[in-house]
């Protein structure tokens, strides 16, 4: 798994209130987002959305996380590093 990559799918995901949407901006299949989102949540053995009806709801985890990666992505873009070399 690409950690950076994988953050940065999850990142679209919350920004845009959906997997679909993600999707859309990233210009993504819906199924490579679901998918990193999910091999992310598994390698951090830790649930960080509740998927429902077309609406995203981060866990205290995953709000947790996401500010985290917000930090992180901001860190990489003032090294100057694209995160998904």
């Amino acid at each position: 798994m690409d950690r950076p990559d994988a953050m940065t799918v999850l990142l679209a995901a919350v920004d845009n209130g959906s997997l679909s949407a993600a999707s859309r901006q990233l210009s993504i299949p819906l199924v490579t987002v679901s998918r990193r989102v999910s091999e992310l949540e598994e390698h951090l053995k830790i649930r960080l959305l509740l998927r429902g009806n077309r609406k995203l709801v981060l866990t205290d985890a995953g709000r947790a996380y996401v500010a985290a990666c917000r930090r992180i992505m901001v860190d990489i873009a003032e090294a100057g590093v694209d995160p998904c070399i």
